[in-house]
């Protein structure tokens, strides 16, 4: 007798509990610009007409939600009490050189520090939070918020967050200017509830900055939800390097969206830690818009216990002489999931371009479970475009030889571990973002 398989169906997501008028208290609590009620109140219509995303759509068929408490996560937090000391020295320390062009801190949304070079700002260089951008920079603002780069209508949650977005970073960097010291954000929490943060950052032609961004929430239990959102809009001759690392508590469920537009011969390189929350699931886009621009693209990410992270990244030549580079290396141990969906994409006739994307992955337990779809779509033929995802587990080779030189074995599955990371971490053009990472690496093997 045929058995007939049937599709499996999902149960339908619970829904943040959100209404219109949270949309207007929040515009009026800061008595934002009429403009920008405007552009909250469309983006809600798109999330009132969006269905939740389930197990029967492509892109969240790994990754099952559904334990999310929102009438936990769902309140915006409020920023009481709110004090730079509450961030640890950590967060705080510099990760790129020894002095900063400006510092960024966020606590429950609420600004604690804010620092910018004189010398940066002589220049015309615009370096602060989004709220106060929109009032005082408009004209820069309005043209490029969630208009170029991460769309409302791409999903429930960019919707929403385009909707109810509670703080965020503006930076500006004019035609011409390098901004030759780096710039540092802090987004820390410490309450439970749904904290809304955007990165905006325009790199106008034949500029250059540097931004590093720091997630973390304090390590106490509290049911929370990260609903974010990056733009990097990199102008024509322009050079980016952007860095953003994230170590939420196991508590906190993330939804973001991410994409860079590079234009003309410009360069970007985006480097990404990810370590914490209980589930992550972004969306990474690299657009590469302009003749003979370049994007780098390296991930880093270690999941342990139960935790599951989801990464979805696009590689679109959308122009001829383009070339794109992707490499994502991630662990998982005990109980953990992890998948990376890969695309490169090419529009017809977009001839002459380099495309190149790469899964690594360590598995660390016979519970754990790691996935990796890699993908193209083609629509050229003088194209140069590969990709590959490998798994692998400790071999006891390498284990057994260091051993035989007198090193504990603990010490030797490290010394492997860190083996095979050493070509993502090469990658990343900063000392003290590696040291980072590899700390990171290292407090999860050894249980911390």
């Amino acid at each position: 007798m045929a058995v007939v398989k049937q599709r499996r169906r999902s149960v339908a997501p619970a829904v943040p509990s959100y209404t219109e008028a949270d949309v207007r208290t929040l515009s009026a609590t800061y008595d934002e610009p009429a403009w920008l009620l405007e552009s909250r109140l469309a983006a809600w219509e798109l999330y009132e007409d969006m269905p939740m995303p389930t197990l029967n759509d492509e892109d969240w068929r790994r990754t099952d939600y559904r334990h999310i408490r929102w009438e936990e996560a769902d309140r915006i937090i409020t920023p009481n009490g709110a004090t730079l000391d509450t961030v640890p020295p950590y967060n705080r320390e510099p990760l790129i050189g020894e002095q900063q062009g400006g510092l960024l801190i966020f606590v429950d949304g609420k600004i604690v520090q804010h620092e910018i070079a004189d010398e940066l700002a002589g220049q015309g260089i615009i370096f602060t939070d989004l709220r106060t951008a929109c009032r005082h920079h408009a004209d820069l603002v309005r043209p490029n918020l969630m208009t170029k780069a991460v769309l409302p209508g791409e999903g429930k949650f960019a919707a929403l967050h385009a909707a109810l977005w509670t703080h965020g970073v503006f930076l500006y960097v004019p035609r011409g200017k390098a901004a030759e010291l780096p710039f540092h954000v802090v987004m820390y929490n410490t309450h439970p509830g749904a904290s809304l943060g955007h990165v905006l950052v325009v790199v106008d032609e034949n500029a250059q900055a540097t931004l590093l961004v720091d997630y973390a929430s304090s390590p106490a239990e509290q049911h929370s939800a990260y609903i974010g959102a990056t733009e990097l809009l990199v102008g024509d001759a322009a050079n980016l390097q952007y860095v953003a690392l994230q170590d939420w508590n196991r508590d906190t469920y993330e939804f973001s969206y991410q994409r860079a537009r590079v234009g003309q011969n410009a360069h970007l390189d985006w480097v990404v830690g990810t370590m914490g929350g209980r589930l992550v699931k972004s969306y990474m886009e690299l657009e590469l818009d302009g003749l003979g621009a370049h994007g780098r693209m390296s991930g880093f990410f270690f999941a342990d216990s139960e935790q599951l992270f989801d990464h979805d990244t696009q590689q679109n030549h959308n122009a001829p002489l383009t070339v794109s580079d992707l490499l994502f290396k991630g662990a998982a141990k005990d109980h953990a999931r992890t998948v990376w969906q890969g695309m490169i994409k090419s529009l017809p006739n977009m001839q002459r371009i380099d495309g190149f994307q790469a899964s690594r992955n360590l598995v660390l337990s016979p519970h754990a479970r790691m996935d990796g779809i890699p993908g193209l779509e083609i629509e050229a033929d003088d194209v140069a475009c590969s990709h590959a995802a490998t798994f692998g587990t400790l071999e006891e080779e390498p284990i057994f030889y260091l051993m035989s030189r007198g090193i504990p074995r603990a010490t030797a599955e490290l010394m492997v571990i860190d083996g095979f990371f050493d070509e993502l971490l090469q990658r990343v053009p900063f000392e003290r973002v590696r040291e980072r990472l590899q700390a990171a690496m290292e407090a999860k093997i050894i249980g911390q």
